[in-house]
């Protein structure tokens, strides 16, 4: 019953997830008020909104416009389901802004299989990947992808190895200019931001620790089917399949050794997953195979988000 609901993509089913995604953010927001007394910190919480909104709208909009998904509704629901495993996202701005410029690139990447205005997209999903590099530093690593990128599509024409390297440099110097103006400390910015820590002890109770297991396990499923199935699957998706499992697994590196660790940092495996879920959901397979699938994906979720209120 509940696969049948998302199925098909309607506006009614895309606004109930959107509605959700405000509500779970609005049953957050209201466990500590204090927030609603300074004007900059309501203005916060409403970008943080709008901006998971944004991320939610262009997972879905990567997965349909691409034909990583078909014509359903689960891309943008599962996004929200492994969402709202790490509730304190929603209060966490420089993630939430540096998963949705990441977000952004990844959305040129992908659509760099055509081979039209490859030097644009490039340049587009490098300056992106850098600008998400100022709100969390190791998000710099989906450079990476560009270059994966470029060796599957376009690693014919030399420019195009040249572009990272001029969006890096224009990205370097609106940086500077913005310490310039505001006075800060560029220096000590980046070297705050290029830290590293490589251990997990920084649960503060029970509940983060299981829901980093729950999505670790949920993970784990849904990565292995997509390796196993993907060959199965159409060759003019193949290169758009692997960008997916190589950001999830960028992130995965991402979160191990960012300094300030928190679950929070597994934001950036959010939208890989969602996709790689969807491809699971809409497999020819028995239909209660996907409500158990789909229902336990939600009971762990629902779980997960309410005991770490």
């Amino acid at each position: 019953m509940i696969t049948s609901v998302f199925k098909k993509s309607t506006p009614l089913n895309f606004s109930l997830v959107v509605f959700l995604i405000l509500f779970f953010d609005f049953v957050y927001q209201i466990q500590d008020l204090a927030w609603s007394h300074s004007t900059i910190l309501v203005l916060k919480t409403i970008a943080i909104g709008l901006v998971i909104l944004g991320s939610a709208l262009i997972t879905n909009f990567v997965a349909k416009r691409n034909n990583l998904s078909k014509d359903s509704a689960y891309s943008i629901l599962f996004f929200l389901l492994y969402l709202i495993f790490f509730p304190s996202l929603f209060e966490n701005i420089n993630l939430v802004f540096a998963n949705f410029f990441i977000l952004l690139a990844i959305r040129r990447l992908i659509s760099l299989q055509s081979q039209k205005s490859s030097k644009e997209k490039i340049f587009d999903a490098s300056l992106w990947v850098l600008v998400a590099a100022l709100f969390h530093f190791w998000s710099i690593l989906y450079l990476i992808l560009v270059f994966i990128s470029i060796i599957s599509h376009v690693a014919g024409d030399y420019r195009n190895w040249l572009l990272p390297f001029i969006a890096f440099f224009a990205a370097a110097i609106i940086f500077a200019l913005y310490s310039l103006l505001f006075d800060g400390d560029a220096i000590g910015y980046i070297t705050s931001g290029i830290e590293t820590d490589f251990s997990i002890d920084y649960f503060t109770n029970n509940y983060q620790n299981a829901a980093l297991s729950i999505y670790a396990t949920v993970a784990l499923f849904f990565v292995i089917s997509m390796l196993m199935t993907l060959s199965s699957r159409s060759q003019l998706l193949h290169a758009s399949f692997r960008k997916m499992i190589i950001a999830f697994f960028i992130g995965i590196v991402i979160f191990i050794i960012s300094a300030n660790k928190s679950n929070d940092v597994l934001i950036f495996t959010i939208a890989p997953l969602a996709i790689m879920t969807t491809c699971h959901i809409e497999m020819p397979q028995l239909k209660l195979n996907q409500e158990l699938a789909l229902g336990i994906l939600i009971l762990c979720s629902l779980f997960a988000f309410f005991s770490q209120l």
